[in-house]
């Protein structure tokens, strides 16, 4: 596995706090899609977080009524998660998952797939999700189409932070997920010993739109905890984010913005 995906967890870690307090939830609407693609009713289902790092998706299966378990690589994020979150919590790899075959309803990636093996982390969910189950990942974006200011500060970030991957850069587009999903994970089958071996998933995707009502200094914040920003220098971030606060004050006086989003969500459900 490459660099980018073995230190993404230490990235996160050093932001944990500022994950916890400022990343946006996720809308009512995206749990109503991801039932109505995957079939399955999250009140009462078993399922498997993987990449939960602070818990944000993981409350949302709980709100609704799932049994979760939450997986993430990264020590500081799981402790924010147990701090808040009352659902078991294991420090463990998205390509090795810790569980045996068929254990899950369905097996989650919130934020979180692209920074796995693309073949081995599908695989594994599959192994894990029983016959009829479902994988589904899903990731929150600003929608900078819908906002001019906002499209002018995607372009200051992408033109500022080396490592910036967002909506502005041309060819841009979400982790290819769903076409992992139609392979079936490693080989393009569902892995040894499963009831349809040798096929892929039936996935189905859809974007959902809301917009977010959030504090200047909490859309800063969450700022910070994007891997282009937290794994740059303090004292450049620190210029950064005193630019945005200036830039983005005029536009909103009042320090309260109104963001559009959308979400995009891939399911893959299992024969």
């Amino acid at each position: 596995m490459n660099e980018r995906l073995t230190g993404s967890h230490r990235v996160f870690d050093r932001v944990s706090e500022e994950y916890d307090a400022a990343r946006p939830h996720y809308p009512e609407a995206l749990y109503l899609a991801l039932e109505e693609l995957s079939g399955i009713r999250l009140d009462g289902a078993t399922v498997i977080d993987v990449g939960a790092g602070t818990g944000i998706s993981t409350r949302g299966l709980l709100d609704r009524g799932a049994r979760v378990v939450a997986v993430d690589r990264g020590e500081r994020m799981l402790a924010r998660l147990r701090a808040r979150t009352t659902c078991p919590a294991i420090l463990a790899n998205g390509d090795d998952l810790p569980f045996r075959a068929g254990v899950a309803d369905l097996v989650t990636y919130a934020q979180s797939w692209h920074w796995l093996d693309p073949a081995l982390s599908v695989a594994e969910a599959v192994r894990v999700t029983r016959a009829g189950g479902a994988v589904a990942g899903w990731w929150n974006s600003v929608d900078p189409g819908k906002a001019d200011w906002l499209a002018a500060n995607q372009v200051r970030l992408a033109e500022s932070c080396p490592g910036y991957i967002g909506p502005v850069l041309p060819g841009w587009s979400m982790p290819p997920l769903a076409a992992a999903m139609s392979r079936g994970g490693l080989d393009g089958g569902l892995g040894d010993g499963l009831d349809g071996a040798g096929a892929g998933l039936d996935v189905a995707e859809t974007w959902v739109t809301w917009t977010r009502s959030v504090l200047l200094e909490d859309f800063l914040t969450d700022l910070r905890t994007h891997s282009y920003m937290a794994s740059m220098d303090g004292d450049v971030v620190a210029d950064l984010i005193a630019r945005e606060r200036a830039e983005l004050g005029r536009v909103f006086p009042g320090g309260r913005l109104t963001v559009p989003m959308r979400v995009y969500l891939a399911v893959g459900r299992r024969g």
